[in-house]
């Protein structure tokens, strides 16, 4: 071919121009000896998907790495002192013991459910748990209501709301004792002095000092369970709300039929909280009876077996056996609340 001549589109087939020459691949002699012709280009190796493995693992490593610290705390806060409370509820461990600590079994288990001091504490523990909790999620489901709707001076509204729970307990605890036992002799003291005599005369004694825990636990408790109902109505997309009002003109009928669905998965964590609160409760009971305690609750039995009576091995067993009670009302609730959808035939 002379220099500078041009190929015609017809002399360039299958790839190839004239003289054998391949157009973007690669020249290989044909089977039979004839005219070379191109072979297509090789795809790559496997590097990518390999590449891509090592990228992944290497990501997992990292992110073990970044939970380490976090794993490791767990295992020092929450793992450690619960298998030692697991193996001091086997055992005779107690400071009021001469001789070596030695294992029982399961005998702290079987004598706690033989005395009656338990079961009066499980019987308080419970007409407490459902009287604070159905009260306080009353409440709550209210004040979310309330704040979910704009108007003027909502901001102060949810900051009275709120304020309960943020302040600190143990200030407020004391400012609620000074309030229903007020130290100063004045006409609200003897007021108040009166109240208490006719409910401790009329329920018992020690049934004012449960009264105040009660109130105390509500108010505290309700502040909490309305803010965080509050974030799931805000987490509800506002169009179901819409489509509601155009389905029905009854405000109950949306509350129950729309709202009260939705906010399922809320209510089932907030009723938990509110019952591990009202289970494990020490310090605001405690401090309500200024240690004077005549309806022990489970928490306050505990304190009682192990600090005053030096029984840590009952006392371990006591707070042990709420594990299981509470993981099964825990999955009893999701199962309710949140049962799992239904999987397609």
């Amino acid at each position: 071919m002379e220099e500078g001549a041009v190929l015609a589109p017809s002399s360039i087939v299958g790839g190839t121009a004239a003289g054998g020459i391949p157009v973007g691949g690669t020249r290989s002699a044909s089977p039979a000896g004839g005219t070379p012709t191109a072979s297509p280009q090789t795809p790559l190796s496997h590097a990518g998907p390999e590449r891509r493995r090592r990228a992944r693992a290497r990501e997992i490593a990292a992110a073990y790495a970044l939970l380490t610290p976090t794993l490791l705390l767990l295992l020092l806060v929450l793992a450690y002192p619960l298998g030692w409370e697991l193996w001091i509820s086997l055992t005779n461990f107690s400071p009021l013991n001469d001789g070596p600590t030695g294992f029982v079994g399961v005998a702290n288990y079987r004598s706690l459910l033989a005395t009656e001091e338990f079961w009066r504490s499980v019987t308080v523990t419970v007409v407490y748990a459902v009287v604070t909790i159905v009260a306080k999620l009353t409440l709550g489901i209210g004040f979310a209501l309330l704040l979910a709707r704009p108007f003027r001076g909502r901001a102060l509204v949810f900051l009275a709301i709120f304020l309960p729970w943020a302040y600190p307990a143990s200030v407020s605890v004391i400012g609620w004792y000074w309030t229903l036992s007020p130290p100063i002799p004045t006409a609200y003291s003897v007021f108040m002095g009166n109240l208490k005599y006719s409910v401790d005369g009329m329920f018992g004694g020690g049934a004012w000092a449960f009264l105040s825990v009660i109130l105390f636990n509500i108010w505290r408790g309700s502040s909490f369970i309305g803010v965080f109902l509050l974030a799931g109505i805000n987490a509800i997309p506002p169009e179901l709300f819409e489509e509601a009002l155009l389905e029905s003109k009854s405000r109950w009928r949306r509350f129950w039929l729309v709202t009260v669905p939705l906010l399922k998965p809320f209510i089932a964590l907030a009723i938990f909280l509110s019952l591990t609160t009202a289970f494990a409760d020490l310090a605001n009971v405690w401090m309500l009876t200024a240690g004077r305690i005549v309806f022990p609750v489970i928490g306050t039995h505990a304190y009682w077996l192990a600090i005053k009576a030096g029984q840590y091995g009952p006392a371990a067993a006591l707070s042990l056996m709420l594990v299981p009670v509470l993981l099964a009302t825990l999955l009893v609730l999701f199962r309710i609340f949140d049962p799992p959808e239904p999987t397609p035939a």
